[in-house]
């Protein structure tokens, strides 16, 4: 560590080799992924699916652009799942655990933020708050459904 570094805490393993690079596996380490730069936007997602899917009340979500995200190890264990046009689930096959959902509507891909540990997570919002089932008091923005520029109503709820 640089002397000029010695405040800032450094991530273990899970932080990759370049800086602005972050790493993440499956469950059970089969699968690894990267995320290289910065992502779209991050935040919470409410709607059912996403609740379904993640076995939460809500998932925190980090968009990235396809080119931003890499399968490094594992990717013949990668299986997918859609079941609209508009999100394509990816998971271990060996261990069942999630890694990202693509969204090719909108050119971005979803990296679960729990996939990635090291990355520092930032939420800039809740989407689909209108479903939610555990409200948060954050005082971040509670979009009813998406921002229009994502093809949503752009409502904001209260708090």
């Amino acid at each position: 560590m640089a002397p000029d570094d010695k405040h800032h805490h450094h991530p273990g393993p899970a932080r990759a080799r370049a800086e602005g690079t972050h790493s993440g596996a499956c469950f059970c380490g089969a699968v690894r992924i990267e995320v290289t730069g910065e992502p779209a936007a991050m935040g919470y997602c409410h709607c059912e699916s996403c609740r379904s899917w993640s076995a939460s009340p809500v998932n925190a979500f980090s968009l990235w652009k396809p080119a931003s995200v890499r399968v490094v190890q594992g990717a013949d264990d990668v299986e997918t799942f859609h079941r609209t046009p508009r999100s394509f689930r990816q998971w271990c096959r060996r261990c069942g655990g999630h890694l990202m959902t693509g969204h090719p509507h909108w050119d971005l891909v979803d990296v679960y933020a729990a996939t990635i540990p090291a990355f520092p997570f930032h939420p800039a919002l809740h989407v689909n708050y209108q479903e939610a089932t555990l409200r948060i008091k954050d005082g971040l923005p509670k979009m009813k459904d998406l921002p229009s520029e994502m093809g949503g109503s752009g409502i904001v709820l209260t708090e």
